[in-house]
């Protein structure tokens, strides 16, 4: 082989070794971003099986709301932020809790709250029957146990179990619930009540915050859910005294709730009528608050897995123990769009009658998710 021959060659040879050893390096480099990942994903395994195994679940919701009330009085809010904490210490003991923050920012001078719902211990006495004791949901109505938004129709939680009832409302104290038969289940609890020297329900809250507790409060419930699809219940609350022994004779309240779910298909109806009975001496106080009521009537439609619409119309009254027309009509109608199945994104029209008179229309835009 000549000069020119040999030349030639390391020529073509040369660029050929570059190449093959780019190659092998680019594979090096390639198994060694495997060996990481893998490891990553062993290390993630790991952590989700320690939980696992240590029975420790995280869960959560949240929603931010646009309000656009009568025109003019524009809002815009993450109005809630939760985490849900919960340990199964065995087979027969837990623990739950719900940690909230609202309206974004809490503290001296702000909007938001940091509030405790619930945090719990729960114990199982027998195969159907359950003991807890703690800071508890009150089983009462059909949202304030169940609320997360990707659950409900409406940006807004309906105005009856919010100002009625009232949602959310948790208390101190032992609950026992159970199985009757097959679909049919009770709850009983004794627990602290509400503080209202003015006959709110919804003002009265104590929220179990270094809470008078001179007086008593006691709930029961009957649920029955044995044909598929419905759901039948009815709730009764009763109060010694909601002002917890303060005043110069006690105000006793008895609350009756009742409703219904029900769906099949796309279809689904929810009908709610709840009624408080205070001690007439209250309406010294404030006319009219020895009796308060409130219904609504929700069908809604789901077209298919990701669009359902809906029509709600309600009434409540705070304050029907005299003869003054002072209930609330409010008919809502709106669409929800879930993005995932615990992700939605909502929107309605409301329009507010008080003896006649429109007191109030808006649109209002929501987004919330719930894992």
């Amino acid at each position: 082989m000549n000069t020119r021959s040999l030349f030639l060659a390391t020529a073509m040879i040369l660029p050929a070794i570059a190449v093959a050893d780019e190659t092998a390096e680019l594979k090096a480099e390639i198994a060694a971003m495997k060996a990481q990942l893998n490891s990553l994903a062993d290390t993630l395994d790991q952590q989700v099986a320690m939980s696992s195994a240590n029975g420790v679940s995280i869960g959560g919701y949240g929603e931010m709301h646009l309000n656009l009330a009568n025109g003019e009085d524009n809002e815009i809010d993450f109005h809630r932020f939760v985490l849900f904490f919960g340990k199964e210490f065995n087979e027969r003991t837990r623990f739950f809790s719900e940690f909230e923050l609202e309206h974004s920012i809490a503290g001296e001078g702000k909007n938001g709250e940091i509030e405790l719902e619930q945090a719990f211990i729960e114990y199982d006495v027998a195969d159907t029957t359950k003991v807890k004791g703690g800071l508890f949901l009150l089983p009462v109505g059909i949202l304030n146990e169940t609320h997360e938004p990707d659950t409900f129709y409406g940006v807004e939680r309906n105005n009856v179990e919010k100002n009625i009832i009232p949602t959310t409302w948790w208390e101190g104290g032992v609950a026992l619930s159970g199985d009757i038969a097959d679909g049919v289940s009770y709850d009983v609890a004794v627990h602290s009540g509400l503080n209202s020297a003015t006959g709110s329900m919804r003002k009265g809250r104590q929220k179990v915050s270094e809470a008078p507790a001179n007086k008593a409060a006691y709930t029961a419930r009957l649920k029955y859910t044995a044909v598929p699809g419905l759901e039948l219940a009815a709730s009764v609350q009763y109060q010694d005294d909601i002002l917890q022994g303060a005043g110069e004779r006690e105000i006793g309240a008895r609350l009756l709730e009742t409703h219904a779910v029900y769906q099949t298909g796309g279809f689904a109806l929810r009908a709610l009528y709840a009624q408080w009975n205070l001690t007439s001496a209250i309406n010294a106080i404030t006319a009219g608050a020895s009796k308060q009521n409130g219904f609504y009537v929700e069908p809604s439609y789901r077209i298919n897995n990701a669009v359902g619409v809906f029509y709600r119309n309600s009434m409540w009254d705070t304050a029907a123990g005299d003869s003054a027309d002072s209930k609330v009509k409010r008919h809502d109608v709106g669409a929800n769009y879930w993005l995932a199945p615990t992700v939605v994104v909502k929107a309605d029209y409301y329009r507010e009658k008080q003896d006649d008179n429109l007191i109030g229309t808006g649109y209002n835009l929501g987004v919330g998710y719930s894992f």
